[in-house]
């Protein structure tokens, strides 16, 4: 019984972690979109809807991971991602030491996605 409980822990971290990439994704889309898209209206139009969405699936994560995991995996997405776009879209340099940095921000999060912090119990 102890086993099934632990999967379905797990189970539900993984979602978490996939609400708050997903959310870290969205963060970065929205800064693309301000700079990608031209007519203004639309630019801030897609600024705000990936803004919302980002936030509903911060919120989404943090009802099952921790603040500090939820945070994190969250920054490191978009930091990932907001660099490679700017890199691949707009033709920006990515130095050595911003690959160094990504790795050890990469490291970080998965040192504390397996750190053992405490299952949150639910009190609705």
């Amino acid at each position: 019984m102890a086993m099934a409980a632990a999967s379905i822990n797990r189970k539900k971290k993984g979602y978490g972690y996939g609400w708050a990439i997903s959310a870290g994704l969205n963060a970065a889309f929205a800064a693309i979109s301000a700079k990608f898209i031209t007519p203004h209206l639309v630019r801030y139009g897609m600024v705000v809807i990936f803004n919302v969405v980002m936030w509903g699936c911060y919120v989404n994560s943090l009802k099952v991971l921790s603040s500090l995991q939820a945070t994190v995996t969250n920054f490191a997405t978009n930091f990932l991602s907001s660099g490679l776009a700017g890199f691949f879209l707009f033709e920006e340099p990515l130095p050595l030491k911003w690959f160094a940095g990504a790795l050890l921000i990469v490291a970080g999060v998965f040192v504390l996605s397996r750190s053992s912090i405490d299952d949150k119990t639910r009190t609705d």
